[in-house]
């Protein structure tokens, strides 16, 4: 299935390609380079039943934008393209599928056509800052057909005429057959970067340690497609102290970065906070590497605040980076909540026999209860007793100093052992699906938890913590999170408190839709889990 996927991708890219190369003409501005397909050209490398389909298509190509690349140089995947012709068919299966089940007609065929990637260009569902990573390209095309939905609906309100069935159905299955489409296509995308294929190259700019901290960023998350080939640090410190940058990749200082640029075949040049690229200097930067053809990226201080909370607002005539306080409360929080509580109270009612055969599973394989409690600290501090199955023999507090010299963390914080001599049979099957963490679901359905949320932390860890990890403790633990998804048992107690702090910080619903997606590939793929 994967290998059909990839091929797929690779077949996509070809075609985008091709409708590319059909446009004699470019049109290039600053830091990127799209191209503008003829109608024609189109229509023969799409092979789409629809000849206006190549017209509309050729304006929606026009808005996105792609990393450009000189003569000779690699070419990564251009992902919008192959995301915009990907729209275009499912919007020609889903129509005929409708009709043929419908038996008559959504609107008129070209306009029902063309309506839903037109609709998703309008929501700025094509833009390479939006798509390939994040959450940000699922919620544009999710706006989108809401949006469509409702003009459908005002529409019909308005004009006094009743909507066809086959119209709301085709934008309906549009909405999730896209959404399927654009997460096979990330993941795909994410597989073929790790395998270092459609990589970007990149050239850092700034000083060892903000530099050394971006790569070590970029390291642990391959699938971003970003390769780091070297470096340019300012003058006179060329001579790197010990670190994680290899000597080999420091290319020159500040004054000579557009020679490496053009002499390593550079992509994106990615400048650090440093006090040397003030205003006057990054925007001459700017102006030397336009000619190029290279992506500019300036990484703001707060590396860990997602792009949402971030924006440029104009005062007095300079552009100040905008960020925005975390939503901490409000509308949004009340409703998470009331879909905590929902999702915790359908969960166990669901899973009320697997709960039921794991309790008889663990009393008949070791003697003592079947509910482990522990005290953990919950939102703002407060303390509460967290349920779990219990996994390990019943004097295993009694037996931890006997094992505290196995701590796969040495820190005594995450004590997380492989193959704990203290953990039992059965105990080692639910840990490794994750089962013995159902009961939480009780937590959640009282308040005290979250189904996505921080790691929920021990008291004794919660006395150590440094000001800077206090935040945490200002939302609800929760059953699930970041932590679960990257790692598990195998983050250092740096990486899950930097996982945590990045929820909190940029915390949104569609986070939480794609952490729970992401929680059942973890738990199956069973990594990181003893």
């Amino acid at each position: 299935m994967t290998d059909m996927l990839d091929s797929s991708l690779a077949q996509f890219g070809n075609l985008a390609d091709r409708i590319a190369s059909t446009a004699p003409n470019s049109v290039e501005f600053g830091v990127v380079t799209g191209r503008i397909p003829e109608p024609e050209g189109l229509v023969a490398a799409a092979g789409l039943p629809v000849a206006r389909t190549a017209e509309i298509a050729s304006e929606l190509a026009s808005s996105v934008v792609a990393p450009s690349h000189r003569q000779g140089k690699h070419k990564p995947l251009n992902y919008p393209a192959v995301a915009l012709v990907g729209d275009l068919i499912i919007a020609t299966v889903v129509l005929s599928a409708v009709m043929a089940i419908g038996g008559g007609t959504v609107f008129h065929p070209v306009a029902a056509l063309l309506v839903w990637p037109l609709s998703i260009w309008a929501n700025r569902g094509y833009e390479s800052k939006f798509v390939g990573s994040g959450t940000e390209e699922f919620r544009k095309v999710f706006h989108a057909g809401v949006a469509l939905l409702c003009v459908v609906a005002m529409s019909g309100v308005l004009l006094k005429w009743q909507p066809s069935r086959s119209g709301i159905a085709f934008l309906v299955v549009a909405i999730f057959a896209t959404l399927s489409w654009r997460y096979l296509l990330r993941q795909a995308l994410h597989r073929r970067n790790r395998r270092g294929l459609d990589m970007r190259r990149v050239l850092l700019v700034g000083h060892q340690s903000a530099a050394e901290e971006l790569l070590m960023s970029l390291r642990r998350e391959t699938h971003h497609g970003l390769d780091v080939v070297g470096v340019c640090v300012p003058c006179g410190q060329q001579s790197l102290l010990e670190g994680v940058l290899n000597p080999a990749m420091i290319m020159g200082s500040f004054d000579d970065v557009e020679r490496v640029v053009a002499a390593e075949g550079i992509d994106v040049v990615a400048v650090l906070s440093c006090p040397e690229f003030d205003g006057a200097a990054l925007r001459q930067l700017v102006w030397s590497l336009e000619p190029l053809g290279v992506a500019l990226l300036v990484a703001p201080a707060s590396v860990e605040v997602a792009g949402p909370r971030l924006s440029v607002r104009p005062a007095a005539g300079l552009p100040l980076l905008h960020l925005e306080a975390p939503e901490l409360a409000g509308a949004r929080r009340v409703l998470k909540s009331s879909g905590d509580r929902l999702g915790a109270l359908l969960g166990l009612i669901v899973l009320s026999p697997l709960l039921v055969l794991v309790g008889l599973a663990i009393r008949i394989d070791s003697p003592g209860s079947v509910i482990f409690r522990q005290r953990r600290v919950g939102r703002d501090g407060i303390e509460f007793t967290m349920l779990k199955f219990r996994s390990m023999c019943v004097d295993a507090e009694a037996r931890l100093d006997e094992v505290a010299h196995l701590d796969s963390h040495g820190t005594g914080q995450l004590f997380k052992i492989k193959g704990d001599p203290r953990i039992t049979k059965v105990g080692a099957f639910i840990r490794r699906f994750s089962i013995d963490e159902f009961p939480q679901l009780v937590n959640v359905l009282r308040g005290e938890m979250s189904l996505v949320g921080p790691r929920p932390p021990l008291p004794r860890e919660v006395e150590v913590y440094e000001v800077h990890a206090m935040p945490r403790l200002r939302v609800k633990p929760g059953l699930t999170g970041l932590w679960q998804v990257s790692g598990r048992s195998d983050l250092t107690v740096e990486e899950s408190v930097r996982l945590d702090l990045r929820y909190v910080e940029n915390w949104s619903l569609m986070m939480d839709f794609m952490i729970l997606w992401k929680t059942a590939r973890a738990v199956l793929g069973k990594s990181g889990a003893y």
